[in-house]
């Protein structure tokens, strides 16, 4: 469990913590999940979730942290890319997006479960919508998992279309597109 004394706070990612992110990733991934998901589903989804390190590369990412632990990550992008890790090369697209027509992509969302429910995806959001505003952009879309609509709902993002990602091992993962206009 969490230490309750220590805050929560944020910091841009650096390629020295992809192996801490990739680890929570992978927890959140087969835990988060579970009630969303078959198991089936939930082994293909590894192939479509995941880091896009270059993210990371552009300043993009963010941590959230309690002390020296690692509570979620997530970030924002100005490239075409909507979702996917460097695993999935199909689903990259680094042309750059321009503010006054794109709108920028919310991207690689994860909350540890161990800080699941305790405001970690909001403040990863919050940091992300800030950031996409100071680059010129008025909106925002995401590929969201299951698992996450509802606190991407509940932040005012609505779904624009229900897709499946390309099938692994003749499994389809559901996924739904979603964006907001950002004020």
């Amino acid at each position: 469990m969490a230490n309750p004394t220590h805050r929560l706070a944020h910091r841009i990612a650096t390629l020295d913590d992809v192996p801490a992110i990739r680890t929570l990733m992978d927890r959140a991934i087969g835990e988060l999940q579970r009630g969303f998901l078959s198991e089936a589903e939930i082994v293909a989804s590894r192939a479509v979730m995941g880091l896009d390190t270059q993210l990371i590369r552009d300043g993009s990412y963010f941590l959230i942290e309690e002390g020296n632990r690692l509570a979620g990550c997530g970030g924002w992008s100005h490239r075409a890319t909507l979702y996917g890790g460097d695993h999935s090369a199909a689903l990259r697209d680094a042309r750059l997006l321009d503010p006054a027509h794109d709108p920028a992509r919310i991207r690689a969302m994860f909350t540890d479960p161990a800080f699941a429910r305790r405001g970690v995806g909001r403040m990863i959001l919050s940091l992300c919508e800030d950031a996409v505003r100071a680059a010129g952009f008025t909106r925002a879309e995401m590929m969201a998992t299951l698992a996450g609509q509802p606190l991407y709902a509940a932040c005012g993002y609505t779904p624009i279309e229900r897709v499946s990602a390309a099938p692994v091992d003749g499994v389809a993962v559901p996924l739904v597109r979603m964006g907001k206009v950002l004020t």
